[in-house]
Protein backbone atom coordinates (compact mmCIF):
# COMPACT_ATOMS: atom_id res chain seq x y z
CA UNK A 1 0.00 0.00 0.00
CA UNK A 2 1.50 3.57 -0.78
CA UNK A 3 1.68 6.04 1.83
CA UNK A 4 -0.95 8.10 2.40
CA UNK A 5 -1.64 11.65 0.62
CA UNK A 6 -0.39 14.90 2.61
CA UNK A 7 -3.69 16.59 2.88
CA UNK A 8 -4.62 12.62 4.44
CA UNK A 9 -1.61 12.64 6.47
CA UNK A 10 -2.33 16.05 7.52
CA UNK A 11 -5.87 15.33 8.99
CA UNK A 12 -5.04 12.10 10.85
CA UNK A 13 -1.84 13.89 12.43
CA UNK A 14 -4.71 16.56 13.39
CA UNK A 15 -7.16 14.06 15.18
CA UNK A 16 -4.77 12.35 16.86
CA UNK A 17 -3.84 14.83 18.26
CA UNK A 18 -7.31 16.03 19.34
CA UNK A 19 -7.59 12.50 20.42
CA UNK A 20 -4.27 12.54 22.60
CA UNK A 21 -5.59 15.90 24.16
CA UNK A 22 -9.64 15.32 24.56
CA UNK A 23 -10.57 15.79 28.40
CA UNK A 24 -12.98 14.67 30.35
CA UNK A 25 -14.63 17.49 32.70
CA UNK A 26 -16.70 16.93 35.41
CA UNK A 27 -19.07 19.75 36.37
CA UNK A 28 -19.97 21.17 39.63
CA UNK A 29 -23.46 22.52 40.48
CA UNK A 30 -22.10 26.23 41.24
CA UNK A 31 -20.24 26.33 37.70
CA UNK A 32 -23.74 25.38 36.08
CA UNK A 33 -25.61 28.04 38.38
CA UNK A 34 -22.76 30.52 37.72
CA UNK A 35 -22.68 30.13 33.77
CA UNK A 36 -25.79 27.59 32.18
CA UNK A 37 -24.14 27.59 29.05
CA UNK A 38 -20.77 26.75 30.02
CA UNK A 39 -22.00 23.16 28.89
CA UNK A 40 -21.23 24.61 25.20
CA UNK A 41 -17.45 26.17 26.60
CA UNK A 42 -15.49 23.31 27.01
CA UNK A 43 -14.87 22.56 22.99
CA UNK A 44 -14.50 19.19 21.86
CA UNK A 45 -13.99 17.80 25.59
CA UNK A 46 -16.29 14.99 27.00
CA UNK A 47 -18.58 16.67 30.07
CA UNK A 48 -19.93 14.72 32.86
CA UNK A 49 -22.54 16.02 35.24
CA UNK A 50 -23.08 13.54 38.58
CA UNK A 51 -26.74 12.79 39.59
CA UNK A 52 -25.88 14.64 42.52
CA UNK A 53 -25.94 18.22 40.64
CA UNK A 54 -28.99 17.43 39.28
CA UNK A 55 -30.94 16.78 42.53
CA UNK A 56 -28.93 20.19 44.31
CA UNK A 57 -30.42 21.85 40.88
CA UNK A 58 -33.76 20.52 41.68
CA UNK A 59 -33.89 21.97 45.59
CA UNK A 60 -32.72 25.41 44.15
CA UNK A 61 -35.22 25.82 41.12
CA UNK A 62 -37.80 27.16 43.06
CA UNK A 63 -35.91 30.24 44.50
CA UNK A 64 -38.64 32.37 42.24
CA UNK A 65 -36.63 35.69 42.59
CA UNK A 66 -33.26 35.03 42.82
CA UNK A 67 -30.77 34.93 39.82
CA UNK A 68 -29.95 31.21 40.87
CA UNK A 69 -33.42 29.42 40.72
CA UNK A 70 -33.39 31.33 37.31
CA UNK A 71 -30.24 29.81 36.04
CA UNK A 72 -31.40 26.30 37.64
CA UNK A 73 -34.26 26.40 36.10
CA UNK A 74 -32.03 27.47 32.80
CA UNK A 75 -29.69 24.56 33.07
CA UNK A 76 -33.07 22.08 33.29
CA UNK A 77 -34.31 23.24 30.20
CA UNK A 78 -30.92 23.05 28.48
CA UNK A 79 -30.05 19.67 29.90
CA UNK A 80 -34.22 18.58 28.72
CA UNK A 81 -33.19 19.99 25.17
CA UNK A 82 -30.08 17.88 24.73
CA UNK A 83 -30.50 14.77 26.32
CA UNK A 84 -34.65 14.47 25.86
CA UNK A 85 -34.73 10.31 26.78
CA UNK A 86 -33.45 8.50 29.53
CA UNK A 87 -31.50 6.07 27.37
CA UNK A 88 -29.76 9.92 26.35
CA UNK A 89 -29.24 10.17 29.90
CA UNK A 90 -26.80 7.54 30.67
CA UNK A 91 -25.02 7.17 27.52
CA UNK A 92 -24.72 10.56 26.32
CA UNK A 93 -25.49 12.61 23.65
CA UNK A 94 -22.86 14.57 21.42
CA UNK A 95 -22.42 18.15 21.34
CA UNK A 96 -22.30 20.70 18.51
CA UNK A 97 -18.83 21.55 20.11
CA UNK A 98 -17.95 18.35 18.92
CA UNK A 99 -17.54 16.85 22.68
CA UNK A 100 -20.18 14.68 24.21
CA UNK A 101 -22.50 14.85 27.52
CA UNK A 102 -23.87 12.14 30.17
CA UNK A 103 -25.20 11.99 33.33
CA UNK A 104 -23.01 9.66 35.92
CA UNK A 105 -24.38 7.69 38.88
CA UNK A 106 -22.26 5.54 40.72
CA UNK A 107 -23.05 2.27 41.30
CA UNK A 108 -20.30 1.83 44.00
CA UNK A 109 -22.81 3.72 46.86
CA UNK A 110 -25.68 1.01 45.22
CA UNK A 111 -23.96 -2.03 45.60
CA UNK A 112 -22.05 -1.27 48.63
CA UNK A 113 -19.37 -2.16 46.27
CA UNK A 114 -15.31 -1.94 47.64
CA UNK A 115 -13.37 -3.14 45.32
CA UNK A 116 -12.60 -0.05 43.67
CA UNK A 117 -9.08 0.87 44.08
CA UNK A 118 -11.06 4.56 43.53
CA UNK A 119 -13.76 3.93 46.27
CA UNK A 120 -11.10 2.32 49.04
CA UNK A 121 -9.47 5.88 48.57
CA UNK A 122 -12.59 7.94 48.77
CA UNK A 123 -13.61 6.25 51.82
CA UNK A 124 -10.23 6.96 53.61
CA UNK A 125 -10.64 10.04 53.11
CA UNK A 126 -14.60 11.42 53.11
CA UNK A 127 -16.64 8.67 55.14
CA UNK A 128 -19.56 10.24 54.91
CA UNK A 129 -21.69 9.19 51.58
CA UNK A 130 -24.55 11.14 52.33
CA UNK A 131 -23.41 14.53 51.39
CA UNK A 132 -23.90 15.93 47.95
CA UNK A 133 -20.59 17.41 47.85
CA UNK A 134 -19.24 13.82 48.38
CA UNK A 135 -21.59 12.16 46.00
CA UNK A 136 -20.09 13.87 43.20
CA UNK A 137 -16.39 12.99 43.90
CA UNK A 138 -17.40 9.41 44.40
CA UNK A 139 -18.83 9.81 40.90
CA UNK A 140 -15.90 11.93 39.61
CA UNK A 141 -13.36 8.99 40.76
CA UNK A 142 -16.22 6.41 38.92
CA UNK A 143 -15.55 8.50 35.33
CA UNK A 144 -11.71 8.67 36.11
CA UNK A 145 -11.89 5.18 36.65
CA UNK A 146 -13.73 4.74 33.28
CA UNK A 147 -12.50 7.41 31.40
CA UNK A 148 -8.92 7.52 29.25
CA UNK A 149 -7.03 10.23 31.52
CA UNK A 150 -7.24 13.07 32.38
CA UNK A 151 -10.29 13.73 34.18
CA UNK A 152 -11.01 17.30 35.78
CA UNK A 153 -13.33 18.18 38.29
CA UNK A 154 -14.60 21.87 37.67
CA UNK A 155 -15.79 23.65 40.70
CA UNK A 156 -15.91 27.70 41.85
CA UNK A 157 -15.60 26.24 45.10
CA UNK A 158 -12.22 26.39 46.91
CA UNK A 159 -13.08 24.12 49.52
CA UNK A 160 -14.45 21.87 46.96
CA UNK A 161 -11.25 21.79 44.79
CA UNK A 162 -9.00 21.10 48.02
CA UNK A 163 -11.04 18.14 48.80
CA UNK A 164 -10.82 16.95 45.13
CA UNK A 165 -7.45 16.81 44.98
CA UNK A 166 -6.92 14.57 48.58
CA UNK A 167 -9.29 11.87 46.73
CA UNK A 168 -6.64 11.75 44.35
CA UNK A 169 -9.23 14.05 41.41
CA UNK A 170 -7.02 16.76 39.16
CA UNK A 171 -9.48 19.80 39.92
CA UNK A 172 -9.44 23.81 38.64
CA UNK A 173 -11.60 26.80 38.38
CA UNK A 174 -13.91 27.48 35.40
CA UNK A 175 -11.78 29.19 33.03
CA UNK A 176 -14.15 30.57 30.28
CA UNK A 177 -14.49 34.34 31.72
CA UNK A 178 -11.33 34.39 33.74
CA UNK A 179 -9.47 37.45 31.88
CA UNK A 180 -5.91 37.14 31.16
CA UNK A 181 -3.66 37.74 34.14
CA UNK A 182 -2.39 40.64 32.69
CA UNK A 183 -5.50 42.24 33.05
CA UNK A 184 -5.59 41.96 36.48
CA UNK A 185 -1.79 43.41 36.81
CA UNK A 186 -3.18 46.52 35.07
CA UNK A 187 -2.99 49.38 37.17
CA UNK A 188 -3.07 53.17 36.75
CA UNK A 189 -2.00 54.94 33.50
CA UNK A 190 0.48 55.35 30.59
CA UNK A 191 2.75 57.69 30.06
CA UNK A 192 4.07 59.12 26.36
CA UNK A 193 6.88 60.94 25.58
CA UNK A 194 6.70 63.56 23.57
CA UNK A 195 8.62 67.25 23.00
CA UNK A 196 8.16 70.34 25.03
CA UNK A 197 7.08 71.82 21.05
CA UNK A 198 4.73 68.97 20.69
CA UNK A 199 3.22 69.66 24.39
CA UNK A 200 3.15 73.15 23.74
CA UNK A 201 0.74 72.65 20.40
CA UNK A 202 -0.99 69.93 22.63
CA UNK A 203 -1.56 73.38 25.00
CA UNK A 204 -2.90 75.60 22.27
CA UNK A 205 -4.80 73.12 19.92
CA UNK A 206 -6.19 70.76 22.36
CA UNK A 207 -5.11 67.44 20.47
CA UNK A 208 -1.84 66.05 19.10
CA UNK A 209 -1.24 62.69 16.92
CA UNK A 210 1.19 60.11 19.14
CA UNK A 211 0.94 57.62 16.23
CA UNK A 212 4.63 57.72 15.86
CA UNK A 213 5.66 57.96 19.66
CA UNK A 214 3.80 54.52 20.15
CA UNK A 215 5.00 52.59 17.41
CA UNK A 216 7.32 50.51 19.84
CA UNK A 217 4.78 50.28 22.66
CA UNK A 218 1.68 48.25 22.99
CA UNK A 219 -1.27 49.95 21.19
CA UNK A 220 -3.31 52.55 22.78
CA UNK A 221 -7.12 51.79 23.16
CA UNK A 222 -10.04 54.09 22.85
CA UNK A 223 -10.70 56.34 25.62
CA UNK A 224 -7.68 55.60 27.17
CA UNK A 225 -6.20 57.92 29.89
CA UNK A 226 -2.37 59.06 29.12
CA UNK A 227 -0.24 61.51 30.74
CA UNK A 228 2.19 63.19 28.03
CA UNK A 229 5.64 63.99 29.43
CA UNK A 230 8.52 66.28 27.91
CA UNK A 231 12.44 65.90 28.27
CA UNK A 232 11.99 68.91 30.64
CA UNK A 233 9.88 67.35 32.45
CA UNK A 234 6.06 68.74 31.39
CA UNK A 235 3.26 66.63 31.92
CA UNK A 236 -0.12 67.25 30.58
CA UNK A 237 -2.82 64.62 30.84
CA UNK A 238 -5.20 63.57 28.00
CA UNK A 239 -7.36 60.65 26.72
CA UNK A 240 -7.04 58.70 23.33
CA UNK A 241 -9.68 59.24 20.79
CA UNK A 242 -8.11 57.23 18.22
CA UNK A 243 -6.28 57.09 14.75
CA UNK A 244 -2.96 57.97 17.05
CA UNK A 245 -4.33 60.99 18.29
CA UNK A 246 -5.22 62.39 22.14
CA UNK A 247 -6.83 65.37 23.33
CA UNK A 248 -7.12 67.41 26.37
CA UNK A 249 -9.32 66.38 29.22
CA UNK A 250 -12.39 68.59 29.64
CA UNK A 251 -13.24 69.28 33.02
CA UNK A 252 -14.43 72.28 34.86
CA UNK A 253 -12.95 73.94 37.76
CA UNK A 254 -15.20 72.16 40.36
CA UNK A 255 -18.92 70.67 39.70
CA UNK A 256 -21.08 70.70 42.70
CA UNK A 257 -25.15 69.54 43.53
CA UNK A 258 -27.44 72.75 43.50
CA UNK A 259 -27.21 74.18 47.08
CA UNK A 260 -23.92 71.94 47.75
CA UNK A 261 -20.27 72.47 47.96
CA UNK A 262 -17.96 72.70 44.92
CA UNK A 263 -15.72 68.94 44.40
CA UNK A 264 -12.74 69.66 42.67
CA UNK A 265 -10.66 66.46 41.74
CA UNK A 266 -7.51 66.38 44.02
CA UNK A 267 -5.20 64.20 41.86
CA UNK A 268 -4.57 63.21 37.85
CA UNK A 269 -6.82 59.79 38.75
CA UNK A 270 -9.67 61.65 39.65
CA UNK A 271 -9.37 64.20 36.17
CA UNK A 272 -9.52 60.99 34.65
CA UNK A 273 -12.48 60.10 36.03
CA UNK A 274 -14.07 63.17 36.11
CA UNK A 275 -13.69 63.83 32.28
CA UNK A 276 -14.94 60.14 31.70
CA UNK A 277 -18.23 61.26 33.56
CA UNK A 278 -19.00 64.31 32.03
CA UNK A 279 -18.46 63.48 28.66
CA UNK A 280 -21.59 62.34 26.76
CA UNK A 281 -19.88 60.43 24.32
CA UNK A 282 -19.55 57.96 26.76
CA UNK A 283 -22.26 55.81 27.69
CA UNK A 284 -20.36 52.65 30.14
CA UNK A 285 -17.67 53.76 32.51
CA UNK A 286 -15.50 51.10 34.75
CA UNK A 287 -13.64 52.35 37.30
CA UNK A 288 -11.21 49.98 39.84
CA UNK A 289 -10.09 52.20 42.85
CA UNK A 290 -9.09 50.89 46.89
CA UNK A 291 -11.08 52.34 49.60
CA UNK A 292 -10.87 56.59 49.81
CA UNK A 293 -9.84 57.10 46.48
CA UNK A 294 -12.89 58.73 45.81
CA UNK A 295 -15.25 56.82 43.74
CA UNK A 296 -18.25 57.01 45.47
CA UNK A 297 -18.27 60.64 45.93
CA UNK A 298 -16.84 62.13 42.55
CA UNK A 299 -19.24 59.77 40.68
CA UNK A 300 -22.24 61.05 43.01
CA UNK A 301 -21.54 64.57 42.05
CA UNK A 302 -20.74 64.54 38.82
CA UNK A 303 -24.43 62.62 38.44
CA UNK A 304 -26.70 65.28 39.80
CA UNK A 305 -24.78 68.35 38.47
CA UNK A 306 -25.31 66.75 35.22
CA UNK A 307 -29.13 65.79 36.04
CA UNK A 308 -29.70 69.07 37.84
CA UNK A 309 -28.53 71.76 35.64
CA UNK A 310 -29.77 73.38 33.07
CA UNK A 311 -29.22 71.25 30.48
CA UNK A 312 -30.38 68.54 32.36
CA UNK A 313 -29.11 65.74 30.38
CA UNK A 314 -30.45 63.16 32.77
CA UNK A 315 -33.82 62.90 34.33
CA UNK A 316 -32.42 61.73 37.45
CA UNK A 317 -29.65 59.33 38.70
CA UNK A 318 -30.05 55.30 39.95
CA UNK A 319 -28.07 54.06 42.66
CA UNK A 320 -27.47 50.52 43.44
CA UNK A 321 -25.26 48.19 44.65
CA UNK A 322 -25.38 43.55 45.39
CA UNK A 323 -26.77 42.89 48.71
CA UNK A 324 -23.33 41.01 49.79
CA UNK A 325 -22.73 41.55 53.57
CA UNK A 326 -19.10 41.65 55.21
CA UNK A 327 -19.19 39.16 57.89
CA UNK A 328 -22.34 38.12 59.52
CA UNK A 329 -25.73 39.46 58.46
CA UNK A 330 -28.35 41.13 60.70
CA UNK A 331 -31.59 39.26 59.07
CA UNK A 332 -34.26 40.56 57.09
CA UNK A 333 -34.79 43.97 57.39
CA UNK A 334 -38.10 45.54 57.70
CA UNK A 335 -39.98 48.83 55.83
CA UNK A 336 -40.23 49.57 52.60
CA UNK A 337 -37.41 49.21 49.40
CA UNK A 338 -35.85 52.83 50.27
CA UNK A 339 -35.33 51.45 54.32
CA UNK A 340 -34.20 47.87 53.50
CA UNK A 341 -31.44 49.33 51.02
CA UNK A 342 -30.56 52.66 53.02
CA UNK A 343 -28.03 49.86 55.32
CA UNK A 344 -26.22 49.11 52.06
CA UNK A 345 -26.25 52.09 50.19
CA UNK A 346 -24.99 54.29 53.50
CA UNK A 347 -21.80 55.51 51.59
CA UNK A 348 -24.11 57.07 49.34
CA UNK A 349 -26.36 58.83 51.96
CA UNK A 350 -22.84 59.96 53.77
CA UNK A 351 -21.71 61.53 50.12
CA UNK A 352 -24.48 63.11 49.72
CA UNK A 353 -24.46 64.66 52.96
CA UNK A 354 -21.12 65.90 52.18
CA UNK A 355 -21.75 67.20 49.00
CA UNK A 356 -24.77 68.43 49.79
CA UNK A 357 -24.89 69.88 53.86
CA UNK A 358 -28.24 70.14 56.20
CA UNK A 359 -25.88 73.10 57.74
CA UNK A 360 -24.74 75.99 55.22
CA UNK A 361 -20.82 75.65 54.57
CA UNK A 362 -19.37 79.01 56.90
CA UNK A 363 -16.80 79.42 53.94
CA UNK A 364 -18.97 81.92 51.81
CA UNK A 365 -17.03 81.55 48.73
CA UNK A 366 -19.39 77.90 49.23
CA UNK A 367 -22.46 79.83 48.85
CA UNK A 368 -24.69 78.89 45.79
CA UNK A 369 -28.07 79.62 44.38
CA UNK A 370 -31.40 77.76 44.90
CA UNK A 371 -32.32 74.48 43.48
CA UNK A 372 -34.51 75.13 40.50
CA UNK A 373 -38.38 74.62 41.67
CA UNK A 374 -38.80 72.89 37.94
CA UNK A 375 -36.57 70.03 38.99
CA UNK A 376 -37.25 69.44 42.71
CA UNK A 377 -40.65 68.76 43.28
CA UNK A 378 -42.42 68.87 46.69
CA UNK A 379 -43.39 65.47 47.57
CA UNK A 380 -46.63 64.21 48.56
CA UNK A 381 -45.57 63.06 52.00
CA UNK A 382 -44.33 67.09 52.58
CA UNK A 383 -47.57 68.72 51.53
CA UNK A 384 -49.69 66.13 53.74
CA UNK A 385 -48.06 66.96 56.64
CA UNK A 386 -47.89 70.87 56.31
CA UNK A 387 -51.82 70.53 55.60
CA UNK A 388 -52.49 68.41 58.80
CA UNK A 389 -50.44 70.61 61.07
CA UNK A 390 -48.22 67.36 62.53
CA UNK A 391 -45.10 68.69 63.35
CA UNK A 392 -42.48 66.80 61.04
CA UNK A 393 -38.52 67.12 60.90
CA UNK A 394 -37.50 69.69 58.27
CA UNK A 395 -35.98 67.19 54.87
CA UNK A 396 -32.57 67.08 54.58
CA UNK A 397 -31.23 68.77 51.26
CA UNK A 398 -30.56 65.32 49.63
CA UNK A 399 -33.54 63.91 51.56
CA UNK A 400 -35.72 66.34 49.17
CA UNK A 401 -34.03 65.13 46.16
CA UNK A 402 -35.02 61.16 46.78
CA UNK A 403 -38.45 61.93 47.88
CA UNK A 404 -38.82 63.97 44.60
CA UNK A 405 -37.38 61.09 42.67
CA UNK A 406 -34.20 62.53 41.70
CA UNK A 407 -32.40 60.28 43.02
CA UNK A 408 -33.77 56.46 42.68
CA UNK A 409 -32.60 53.69 44.59
CA UNK A 410 -32.80 50.51 42.65
CA UNK A 411 -32.42 46.87 43.95
CA UNK A 412 -30.49 44.92 41.45
CA UNK A 413 -33.15 41.99 42.49
CA UNK A 414 -35.81 43.91 40.59
CA UNK A 415 -34.54 44.89 37.65
CA UNK A 416 -34.64 42.61 35.02
CA UNK A 417 -36.87 43.12 32.29
CA UNK A 418 -36.52 46.84 33.06
CA UNK A 419 -35.92 50.09 30.39
CA UNK A 420 -34.08 52.28 31.96
CA UNK A 421 -33.87 55.42 29.96
CA UNK A 422 -31.93 59.20 30.51
CA UNK A 423 -30.62 58.04 33.93
CA UNK A 424 -27.48 58.28 35.40
CA UNK A 425 -26.79 54.99 36.62
CA UNK A 426 -24.41 54.19 39.40
CA UNK A 427 -23.27 50.69 40.39
CA UNK A 428 -21.39 50.29 43.44
CA UNK A 429 -18.84 47.10 44.53
CA UNK A 430 -19.59 45.63 41.11
CA UNK A 431 -16.60 43.14 41.51
CA UNK A 432 -19.31 41.38 44.14
CA UNK A 433 -21.29 40.55 40.68
CA UNK A 434 -20.77 37.61 38.38
CA UNK A 435 -20.42 38.69 34.67
CA UNK A 436 -23.81 37.12 33.79
CA UNK A 437 -25.75 39.78 36.58
CA UNK A 438 -23.51 42.63 34.78
CA UNK A 439 -24.60 41.88 32.06
CA UNK A 440 -28.06 41.94 32.78
CA UNK A 441 -28.12 45.09 34.54
CA UNK A 442 -25.69 46.45 32.17
CA UNK A 443 -28.56 45.22 28.71
CA UNK A 444 -31.26 47.72 31.13
CA UNK A 445 -29.40 50.88 29.89
CA UNK A 446 -31.75 52.27 27.07
CA UNK A 447 -30.39 55.49 24.94
CA UNK A 448 -29.46 58.66 26.97
CA UNK A 449 -28.32 57.12 29.90
CA UNK A 450 -25.17 56.61 31.14
CA UNK A 451 -23.62 53.12 33.62
CA UNK A 452 -20.49 53.86 36.01
CA UNK A 453 -19.70 50.87 37.57
CA UNK A 454 -17.27 51.37 40.23
CA UNK A 455 -15.53 48.48 42.76
CA UNK A 456 -12.43 47.19 44.43
CA UNK A 457 -11.20 43.50 42.61
CA UNK A 458 -9.00 43.33 45.93
CA UNK A 459 -11.84 43.47 47.94
CA UNK A 460 -14.78 40.17 47.00
CA UNK A 461 -16.67 38.76 49.53
CA UNK A 462 -18.74 36.61 46.69
CA UNK A 463 -17.59 33.01 47.09
CA UNK A 464 -17.85 32.23 43.82
CA UNK A 465 -16.14 34.75 41.64
CA UNK A 466 -12.34 36.35 42.64
CA UNK A 467 -10.08 38.80 40.90
CA UNK A 468 -9.68 37.94 37.91
CA UNK A 469 -14.00 36.67 36.98
CA UNK A 470 -15.86 38.90 38.25
CA UNK A 471 -17.81 40.87 36.81
CA UNK A 472 -16.62 44.33 37.33
CA UNK A 473 -13.06 43.27 35.69
CA UNK A 474 -15.31 41.25 33.01
CA UNK A 475 -16.42 44.25 32.32
CA UNK A 476 -13.38 45.93 31.54
CA UNK A 477 -11.80 43.04 29.46
CA UNK A 478 -14.65 42.75 26.79
CA UNK A 479 -15.67 46.20 26.54
CA UNK A 480 -12.64 47.97 26.41
CA UNK A 481 -11.21 49.92 23.08
CA UNK A 482 -15.14 50.99 22.45
CA UNK A 483 -16.02 54.56 21.54
CA UNK A 484 -18.70 54.50 24.48
CA UNK A 485 -17.08 53.15 27.07
CA UNK A 486 -13.61 54.21 29.40
CA UNK A 487 -11.78 52.78 32.11
CA UNK A 488 -10.30 54.41 35.04
CA UNK A 489 -8.24 53.27 38.34
CA UNK A 490 -7.43 55.42 41.10
CA UNK A 491 -4.88 54.21 43.21
CA UNK A 492 -4.14 57.53 45.66
CA UNK A 493 -6.26 57.57 48.57
CA UNK A 494 -8.26 61.13 49.15
CA UNK A 495 -10.30 60.50 52.46
CA UNK A 496 -7.65 60.84 54.92
CA UNK A 497 -3.98 59.77 55.61
CA UNK A 498 -5.25 57.27 58.17
CA UNK A 499 -7.37 55.25 55.70
CA UNK A 500 -4.89 55.93 52.50
CA UNK A 501 -1.74 53.78 55.06
CA UNK A 502 -4.77 51.65 56.44
CA UNK A 503 -6.05 51.06 52.56
CA UNK A 504 -2.13 50.30 51.82
CA UNK A 505 -0.75 48.42 55.32
CA UNK A 506 -3.60 46.52 56.76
Amino acid sequence: MGKPSGAKARKKSREEITKAVTKTFVLDTNVLLHDPHSIFKFQEHHLAIPVEVLEELDAIKSEQSTERGRNARRVHRILQELLPDSHSLLEGVRLSTGGTLSVIINRYFENSDMSSEAMQRFHAVLSDTKKKDNGIFACALVVQEQSDPPTILVTKDVNVQLKARAVGLESQDYLNDKVPEAIEEEDGYREVPVSIYELQRFCSEGCLDVGETMEDQPALVLNEYVLLRSDEDKTMPARYVGQGTVRRLRIPDFVKAPSGIPIRARNLEQQFFMDALLDDSISLITCFGKAGTGKTLISTVCAIAQTLDEQGRYDGVSISRPVIALGKDIGFLPGTLEEKMKPWLQPYYDALEVLMPSKPPKDPQFATKKVAKKKIRKSPSDSSSMDSGAPSAPLKPYERLIASGVVEIEALCFIRGRSIARRFFILDEAQQLTPHEVKTVITRISEGSKIVLIGDPAQIDNPYVDSRSNGLVYCHNRMKDHAISAHVTLSKGERSKLAELAADLL
